[in-house]
């Protein structure tokens, strides 16, 4: 049987060591979480399907009047709630290397892999609808495959904003990278809001809960 490579292997010792750490010490691992917003960098890309990601985040920031900084392989910045510290990230490298960032951002910070949520766009989902959930497949999203790949593991948890529409045949690719219509336009802004709402109650009051109040809204 092939060994892993050498690289995953030290994360997978660097993850194991932080969990054990963590897990003999409860308090201090629920006081930090990792948010990454998924999404492609430059402004032809803003405001698109794809990168909803950054959009939800630049909600959460502007509603905490917090300040983002340049930062090694993403855009940073933190926000403080009720005694927990929310890590922001937007990877500055592309959707497709977000693994990279993710994984960097997770060891510096000393967040363990149970604290991380990964907002994504969702294409399966209608509109504007909320799904979040503790694992799963990439199903076919370049940028959840690579994170899956950089963390040798599909158990982080994610949010998915759904973009999905009813027509059967149409250009995926332009469709996920042109931005808003019209009509989501109006919505978008609301959504948005809701979404911010899900990542606090996943810091503030788990999972567990976070799914119960906000699936498919």
């Amino acid at each position: 049987m092939a060994s892993k490579p050498h690289a995953f292997f030290i994360l997978d010792l660097m993850f194991s060591f932080k969990r054990l750490f963590f897990k003999k010490n409860p308090v201090l691992a629920m006081k930090k979480f990792l948010i990454v917003g998924l999404g492609n960098v430059g402004e032809k890309y803003d405001n698109t399907r794809h990168n909803v990601g950054f959009s939800i985040l630049d909600r959460l920031a502007d509603k905490n009047e917090c300040v983002w900084e340049s930062r090694k392989l993403a855009s940073y910045t933190l926000v403080k709630k009720k005694g927990k510290q929310f890590v922001l990230i937007k990877p500055t490298t592309f959707m497709n290397r977000s693994g990279k960032a993710v994984r960097y951002w997770a060891l510096k910070e000393n967040i363990p892999l149970e604290n991380i949520l990964i907002l994504t766009d969702e294409i399966h989902l209608p509109f504007g609808t909320i799904r979040m959930k503790g694992k799963g497949s990439p199903a076919g999203h370049n940028g959840l495959k690579d994170i899956e790949s950089q963390l040798n593991t599909p158990n982080y948890a994610r949010l998915r904003f759904g973009i999905g529409q009813e027509q059967k045949v149409f250009d995926q690719v332009k469709f996920v990278l042109d931005p808003w219509d019209l009509e989501e336009e109006k919505l978008v802004q609301e959504r948005l809001e809701l979404c911010s709402e899900a990542i606090l109650s996943f810091g503030l009051e788990g999972l567990a809960t976070a799914m119960n109040r906000f699936n498919g809204k």
